[in-house]
């Protein structure tokens, strides 16, 4: 039996160089089950054989697409028996957004080192944290998929013209991001699109069960049930309360941009009404435009046969942070 099972992509962006450092790290360290994946199909089988050796901690050294597809098949599998171990996530691939979230920062060799000493201390349960994960159905027949940072409307435009027209250049990441919001941020403002810019933003409608429907062109959409991203915003009952999965869409003009940049440089966003900023929280979301991808942790995803894109929230699922 193993005390930690180690789940890897190779193919991920950080793993290209230091996947030899985690093999090594694995030889030398019996209580770690290593398994590796070069396509996102073995995660069944890879999650099924974990199972087997009853780890007390899944650990996911990849990116975010990797965690999204590992936690799918961990909470939905049915594979723990329904009691899964907590999950700890490497800092690995080029975003990182739900290790950042849980506190691993850094050297991911470090990372792995402190999951092992939690577990050999016997301090584990106190590193343990519940976080509700959103659960995306996009109207196919697959069982929906679940994830943690979602983005829509303009801002999954331009991270897919990021992904396709600047990562391909062999820039820093975060030169990469850098710029892609910025040519994102000079077509809004001169209203421009397409060619060497990202697209023009597309209607489209937001609804929530208890909260109402938005409706109109927007430059942002998120959906996120993490902690660390979202920490300037704070509620209030006149934003609305109700529910785990934050969303924050912001109307496709200068101005809104603005004040939503604004509130959030302050610290203040969420705490009082902006004009064009939408805030709420909410238990379910559907998502519908003509052209309505989104990017569920590095995945898209896109509403099929005309039906929403409807998210909902689960049950706390436990996570492991590893910050002190």
């Amino acid at each position: 039996m193993a005390s930690v099972a180690l789940l890897s992509n190779p193919r991920s962006t950080g793993n290209r160089s230091l996947l030899p450092q985690v093999r090594e790290y694995c030889a030398a360290h019996p209580d770690i089950f290593h398994y590796e994946v070069e396509d996102v199909d073995q995660i069944e089988k890879a999650i099924r054989t974990m199972a087997m050796v009853g780890p007390r901690v899944v650990v996911i050294n990849g990116g975010d697409g990797t965690v999204q597809a590992a936690l799918t098949e961990i909470y939905s599998g049915g594979h723990f028996g329904g009691s899964p171990p907590p999950v700890a996530v490497l800092p690995n691939g080029k975003t990182n957004l739900i290790a950042l979230d849980l506190g691993a920062e850094g050297d991911p060799i470090k990372a792995l080192e402190r999951v092992l000493e939690l577990v050999e201390t016997g301090r584990l349960e106190d590193h343990v944290i519940q976080r509700q994960l959103i659960s995306l159905d996009s109207g196919g027949e697959e069982r929906p998929v679940l994830g943690m940072f979602l983005g829509g409307a303009y801002l999954a435009d331009v991270m897919l013209y990021c992904r396709n027209r600047i990562y391909p250049l062999g820039l820093p990441n975060g030169v990469s991001h850098f710029l892609a919001a910025i040519l994102g941020m000079f077509a809004i403002i001169f209203g421009i699109g397409g060619g060497r810019l990202p697209p023009k933003p597309e209607t489209m409608t937001v609804s929530l069960i208890r909260q109402g429907e938005f409706k109109g062109k927007f430059s942002l959409l998120i959906v996120t049930t993490l902690e660390k991203l979202l920490l300037s915003i704070r509620t209030s009952e006149a934003h609305g309360t109700n529910g785990n999965m934050k969303m924050l869409a912001t109307d496709s003009n200068v101005g809104a941009m603005f004040r939503m940049l604004g509130g959030a440089w302050r610290g203040t966003l969420g705490q009082k009404p902006l004009d064009g900023v939408h805030f709420q929280q909410g238990d379910e979301i559907r998502i519908e435009g003509e052209r309505s991808n989104v990017i569920l942790d590095g995945e898209i995803f896109q509403a099929k046969h005309g039906m929403p894109i409807i998210l909902t929230s689960t049950q706390p699922v436990p996570f492991l942070r590893l910050a002190a």
